[in-house]
């Protein structure tokens, strides 16, 4: 037999600082016991209405030998719910001669997170007589909360190792969390915990770039042409608007090339390139992880089939259905809610549109001056509310899509849900993000031909230096929202929850000495709690915030939201991953403090991955190739900046000048509108083509490549529109190229990972067929 050593990949992460597991083997899973404190816990409020409901479902549990313990305080009903060990033999003997969950460590002990899972299982499958289920019975308030007990012990190292702020720069302990939490909890953090380390080289790079652009903030010669122009500029909105210079968005131009400079081109290709080796090596480190475990070859859908027979050994399975009428119903509805979210997206345009008219015309001559940034900013923080709004819708459509479905299991529905949940989610926030990159500024015409709303509002213009600002500021506004205001609620909100149950309720009395001693040692089989110290541990457990199947889902959107803003638009913000690196820091101890010490204990689920989600963050990282193509090549100045300096520019010739390059460049972007043309003179009033200073102006520029005389599109439009499709399809092809080869060269197993498998295989093999008395030695 081969010696048990521990995957170089952990030892790679410990080093990291990624995990936390001390020593070199894993800590030992405790053996088969009865808990002090039982397997799970109903609570009812005590109404005489509702009590033979509350017998009945207590007497189905009884018919199943579950243990079930009565405990009045007040005007709650406590039942303690425990199972007898026989059932969890028919579970150990069942994973046995499974197909898929055959090779789990469970196979040989049980611990208490599958305890739980197994009394999960058969409370929400128990119905009674009527035929209503115990989700069906919470409804209608026959009881009030069902949840798992929180260990005492092992609940107290968790907070000192790991659920505490001061443990932010720690290692995770990975394995402990899932001794307790579960397989699927454990991932998510070793997941999140890997994703934020990564997150520190493109965190650094985006801040070099950014210093890059800050390096040129008062020597750019494009820079300089905007500050020193005496360029007057046509006004942006009917009425009240005034022509204005465009030296007065000196600022905006510096801030600009902040963000829209040589360097966003390079860090772009890095970002794709990193998504790919991220999702590559979290490959790795999760087949080192669940090897470790035992749980390789792990199959939700089946393990919940044994769960359906030691549940009722006479069950019938519930059969795989698949119908055309209700896939095209769900695919309709689906489309129908991505339509009405877009149409979210027009009503924000048409608010951006009528705010920078109405700030425009407002006396406060500051935001006359800047309406349309103004514009923008209220416009991202509608979208924040928005947001928020459809979050809650979005998730009541996509729970009764699942429902219209019918899907055959758990995992199945989560799958199903998840797919929904994201899609709904990554339109509401992102159909804004791909107005701002690529419509912005487009579309809305030019002087004696503007695109109006309604024949009345104009549509918005970008900045002569580009339209890449405004897709920053929109990006800013929501992440920081997003995560400040999300991270606030998420901490507060069950922190205020539980001390109000605190206040609510009757003080817990002490432990006596008796049980605490129990509690705080090994215990013997059968041992339990006297009745004062169960009700005291069942009440604390109580008094903290409720937990569901789907509370995990929560924290895996979150995360993924983030992980697009970071990769999808990382060219127009390249201070991205330094936002979510900060916010990650935060993000997984006020994750792991809520969990351990705010919310109920979470029922422990094994899996051996993070399901669908790794799908949907390999489809994020091709999208984000094409969308960064698409802003560096139409969003940014960058190619028509290229197209100037090599083709219309002072060193176009290829002799060598005095001047920069790109001296000239913004005047050269600039049209001009003459008032005098027959086209024109209904478009702006002789009191708009009046400047600050008093002087009347008969002609004023406007950012296009157009001609002064019959306003048709030049040459130039077509050459730069021509090589801007070039360096998209150039640069998503050399992209995806990379791509393609650091995912081959970084395989997704490591070789000590399948060599254990393997020798694993083997060995169960040979012990099958010992006990088989077919054996037969080779001497």
């Amino acid at each position: 037999m081969r010696g048990h050593r521990r995957q170089p990949s952990i030892d790679l992460l410990e080093l990291m600082g990624v995990v936390k597991e001390n020593g070199n083997d894993q800590p030992s899973i405790p053996p088969v016991q009865t808990p002090l404190s039982y397997d799970y816990v109903l609570v009812a409020k005590t109404n005489d209405h509702q009590d033979r409901k509350q017998i009945e479902y207590i007497e189905e549990l009884k018919k199943k030998k579950l243990k079930v313990t009565k405990i009045i305080d007040d005007d709650l009903v406590f039942y303690g719910i425990q199972a007898p060990k026989e059932m969890f033999e028919r579970y150990r003997y069942l994973l046995k001669v499974s197909d898929a969950c055959n090779w789990s460590s469970d196979q040989n002990i049980v611990p208490l997170s599958t305890r739980i899972r197994i009394v999960h299982f058969i409370l929400n499958h128990t119905p009674i007589r009527s035929g209503e289920s115990l989700r069906n019975l919470m409804k209608m308030k026959v009881f009030e909360a069902k949840f798992c007990l929180h260990e005492k012990k092992k609940q107290r190292e968790l907070k000192e190792n790991w659920a505490r702020w001061t443990a932010c720069l720690q290692g995770q302990p990975i394995t402990a969390v899932r001794n307790y939490f579960g397989e699927k909890v454990a991932l998510y953090y070793l997941w999140l915990g890997w994703y934020t380390f990564l997150l520190i080289p493109p965190a650094l790079i985006g801040v070099i770039v950014f210093l890059y652009g800050l390096a040129f903030f008062n020597s750019s010669p494009l820079i300089k042409e905007v500050c020193e122009a005496d360029t007057v500029m046509c006004p942006l909105c009917d009425k009240r608007c005034k022509v204005w210079q465009l030296s007065d968005t000196c600022t905006y131009a510096k801030v600009s090339l902040l963000f829209d400079n040589n360097g966003t081109v390079l860090f772009a290709m890095f970002m794709a390139v990193w998504a790919t080796l991220f999702l590559e090596f979290w490959k790795r480190h999760r087949a080192s992880y669940v090897c470790e475990w035992k749980v390789s070859d792990w199959c939700e859908e089946e393990e919940e089939l044994i769960l359906e027979i030691v549940n009722n050994a006479n069950c019938e399975p519930k059969q795989y259905k698949h119908s055309y009428l209700r896939s095209t119903l769900v695919l309709i509805c689906v489309t129908v809610m991505i339509l009405v979210i877009i149409g979210l997206t027009h009503a924000l345009v048409v608010f951006r549109v009528i705010a920078a008219v109405l700030l425009a015309e407002g006396s406060w001559e500051f935001l006359s001056n800047h309406s349309n940034s103004g514009a923008m900013m209220l416009g991202a923080v509608l979208h924040y509310l928005i947001i928020t709004v459809m979050t809650r819708i979005n998730r009541i459509v996509a729970m009764k899509l699942c429902e219209i479905e019918e899907t055959r299991s758990f995992a199945a529905t989560e799958k199903s849900f998840t797919v929904k949940m994201f899609t709904f989610q990554f339109f509401t926030y992102f159909s804004s993000l791909f107005y701002v990159a690529f419509f912005l500024g487009r579309i809305n015409g030019h002087p004696g031909s503007y695109v109006r709303i309604s024949g009345k509002w104009r549509l918005e213009e970008c900045h002569p230096s580009g339209c890449l600002t405004d897709l920053f500021i929109q990006m800013a506004i929501i992440m920081v929202l997003k995560q400040t205001i999300s991270n606030v609620f998420e901490f507060t909100g069950p922190w205020f929850c539980r001390w109000f149950k605190k206040r609510r309720t009757k003080k817990l009395q002490r432990k006596c000495a008796h049980c605490y001693l129990k509690d705080d040692s090994e215990v013997n089989h059968g041992a339990e709690l006297c009745e004062n110290c169960k009700l005291r541990d069942w009440l604390s457990n109580y008094r903290l915030n409720d937990v569901d199947s789907f509370s995990l889902f929560h924290e895996f959107l979150e995360m993924v939201i983030q992980f697009s803003f970071t990769t999808i638009f990382v060219a127009a913000f390249p201070l991205a991953p330094l936002l979510a690196l900060i916010n990650n820091i935060i993000e997984i101890r006020l994750d792991a403090i809520k969990m351990v010490t705010l919310e109920r204990r979470l029922v422990p689920k094994k899996t051996n991955d993070i399901g669908v989600w790794i799908d949907v963050l390999e489809a994020i990282g091709v999208l984000a190739v094409i969308a960064n193509g698409l802003v560096i090549g139409v969003s940014s100045d960058f190619i028509p900046r290229l197209v100037y300096r090599y083709r219309y520019g002072p060193c176009a010739n290829g002799t060598e000048a005095d001047i920069d390059c790109m001296s000239g460049y913004i005047n050269n972007t600039l049209s001009v509108a003459h008032l005098d043309d027959l086209n024109l003179r209904n478009e702006f009033s002789a009191s708009q083509m009046i400047t600050n200073s008093g002087l009347n102006v008969t002609s004023c520029s406007y950012k296009d490549y157009r001609s002064n005389e019959d306003y048709n599109l030049t040459p130039q439009f077509w050459l730069i529109l021509a090589v801007r499709f070039a360096f998209v399809i150039l640069f998503e092809h050399v992209v995806v190229i990379c791509k393609f080869i650091a995912a081959w060269f970084v395989p997704s197993a490591p070789l000590q990972v399948k060599n254990e498998r393997l020798f694993d295989k083997l060995n169960r093999l040979k012990e099958e067929l010992r006990h088989s008395n077919l054996w037969e030695p080779v001497h």
